[in-house]
């Protein structure tokens, strides 16, 4: 008797865990990207964000987007492969901002198990430029 529930419990587990939904992941080589410090004579600074899909389905990137309006996001549209990598372009323009250090956040949207993802991009305007310091 004992050895049938035994059975049964090892069936049961065995179909459990064949019909467990599979997921991509988006994992990142880094959440955080800091640009530095760079004059406002030259406010534009590019992050680029590189993640790898090392999940065991199609990873789908449905919404991405920035924390305020200085900040411009560019990602992939099409579906990223398990295995493949991809890159996401965080652009900061602080032309016409306060000086200063920043951190800014990307909300990232997918059909990974955990749907919603943040990337950051930090730095530090200033007001004299970087060569005359």
């Amino acid at each position: 008797m004992k050895s049938r529930i035994v059975m049964i419990l090892i069936a049961l587990m065995t179909a459990m865990s064949v019909n467990a939904k599979k997921y991509p992941q988006m994992t990142f080589e880094k959440t955080t990207i800091d640009v530095g410090e760079f004059s406002v004579e030259d406010p534009v600074r590019v992050a680029t964000f590189k993640f790898t899909n090392t999940g065991k389905k199609n990873l789908i990137i449905n919404y991405a987007h920035a924390s305020c309006g200085c900040t411009s996001v560019e990602y992939p549209k099409d579906p990223i492969s398990p295995g493949a990598t991809g890159e996401i372009k965080v652009t900061y323009n602080g032309f016409g901002k306060m000086t200063g250090k920043f951190k800014k956040t990307v909300t990232l949207r997918s059909n990974c198990k955990a749907d919603v993802s943040r990337i950051f991009i930090t730095g530090d305007m200033i007001d004299v430029p970087v060569s005359k310091k």
